[in-house]
């Protein structure tokens, strides 16, 4: 085996990113106060062409050299906006659409795996607090709310963890359906 070396990995230029097909998943973060978790979520959002982050309430916002330290670079491929009301986000992304999903542990709330990813749907992952988590009012907007099953001692995981599995198990499933690279505009 042989290391592969940076220029054989493909990686696009911003630009060619900024033109590319997105998947049909946008990633809305509620109240999330790390500036780690926020870059972290750039980083992950960019490796899964995902249309757009929301960033909500208190969540931290570029430029800042936190937020860039953990993105490395990917504040600037992956497009953003920031609301003061997540459920502001939200209320927008239902008109444009969206299926909204929270992913809190909550009576009803579908595993991740047996999540159903539709062609031609569009999807905001609401991911919440490090330790509130997802808000009561951001919940009452949300049309499916999905879990990520766990097997330990603890009932939770980073949110920068959270949304790299989400968006992994999400876009596996829209390969299987077909649903990805779509124009989110």
């Amino acid at each position: 085996m042989r290391k592969l070396l940076n220029e054989e990995l493909g990686r696009k230029s911003i630009a060619d990113y900024r033109n590319s097909g997105k998947s049909p998943f946008v990633v809305v973060l509620d109240n999330v106060r790390s500036h780690n978790n926020v870059g972290s979520v750039f980083r992950t959002a960019d490796a899964f062409l995902t249309g757009k982050l929301f960033l909500c309430g208190i969540t931290p916002r570029p430029p800042h050299r936190d937020i860039q330290k953990t993105a490395l670079g990917a504040t600037e491929s992956v497009e953003w906006e920031w609301h003061e009301k997540t459920t502001d986000a939200l209320k927008k992304l239902k008109e444009e659409g969206y299926l909204i999903i929270g992913i809190e542990q909550v009576e009803g709330a579908v595993e991740l795996q047996d999540l159903n990813i539709e062609k031609d749907c569009r999807y905001a992952l609401v991911f919440g607090h490090e330790v509130k988590g997802v808000s009561q009012e951001a919940l009452d907007l949300c049309d499916q709310c999905v879990i990520i099953p766990q097997f330990g001692t603890k009932h939770s995981f980073n949110i920068a963890v959270s949304a790299g599995i989400v968006l992994w198990e999400a876009n596996k499933k829209g390969v299987a359906s077909n649903a990805l690279c779509i124009d989110h505009k």
